[in-house]
């Protein structure tokens, strides 16, 4: 991709460096594909004293993708995918049962300077949202916006600022219409070993408080990686993950309240198979 991307490619590299594979429940996930090339995923997650379950099936069809998932609590989610309608141009349909006020649909537009996402529901009184990133993928600009044509009223509105080099990435966000205000950074300090670092910094206006995250990744070798976070909260996080065979991995992570060390740390296990 040589364009801005979409509106949340903003801050989205610092993010996932802070965020993602952390958790603190038990997950399992497996995935098969049938003859015909249909993929069925089964995902089991225990939080706390409860278990969840989910099933999905995928099936491509040239520049068509539907995706079919149900889970433990009777709701079935189906996402219908058309890609390159046009270059550049995707369509997606999505809706949930019973969920009647679930449907959506939603286009996506790239261009080398520009990306563009519309969605309206498939309701009387729909959810118009729109979002546009301008620029290049050095320097873009962007803005998210919802329209609740019931009410009349702007139900979200965000602004966002990203620039980009070779190693480095920081962004500005304007979220909660306007309420908070995040900066986030992300830097490469080895692509050999894969070593990262980022932090988040988050103003909320209506409270006076900050929110401040940092965080880093290190590749121990090639199937092997090592992530921690530490907050102004005193909440540190780290997490092992081990690709033990291609695209099949575990994940074992754990938090702590530096702050109350006498509470239990929390400990999250997460399994994923692939054929």
């Amino acid at each position: 991709m040589v364009g801005p991307g979409l509106y949340p490619e903003i801050g989205k590299k610092a993010k996932d460096l802070l965020y993602k594979d952390y958790q603190t429940d038990h997950k399992f996930t497996l995935t098969t594909y049938t003859t015909n090339g249909v993929a069925i995923t089964a995902t089991s997650t225990k939080k706390a004293d409860l278990i969840f379950g989910e099933i999905q099936s995928q099936i491509k069809n040239k520049n068509i993708t539907i995706d079919v998932k149900a889970n433990s609590d009777s709701n079935v989610f189906t996402t219908v995918t058309v890609d390159e309608l046009t270059p550049g141009l995707k369509s997606i349909l999505s809706f949930a049962v019973p969920d009647q006020r679930s449907g959506k649909f939603e286009l996506q537009y790239l261009h080398d300077y520009a990306g563009v996402n519309a969605s309206i529901g498939l309701t009387a009184n729909p959810i118009v949202n729109l979002s546009s990133v301008f620029g290049t993928k050095a320097l873009a600009v962007g803005a998210d916006v919802s329209l609740d044509t019931a009410t009349g009223n702007l139900t979200k509105y965000n602004a966002g600022l990203s620039f980009t080099n070779q190693d480095l990435i920081a962004s500005l966000n304007l979220n909660n219409k306007g309420d908070s205000l995040t900066a986030s950074y992300y830097h490469i300090v080895s692509e050999i070993t894969s070593t990262a670092v980022g932090a988040e910094l988050t103003h909320s206006f209506s409270s006076n408080e900050n929110t401040l995250t940092f965080g880093t990744r290190h590749a121990l070798d090639p199937l092997t990686t090592v992530k921690a976070r530490f907050n102004n909260s005193g909440k540190a996080s780290a997490l092992l993950q081990h690709e033990w065979r291609p695209k099949s991995l575990w994940t074992i992570s754990a938090e702590v309240d530096t702050k109350a060390i006498e509470k239990s740390s929390k400990v999250g296990i997460a399994v994923v198979l692939k054929p």
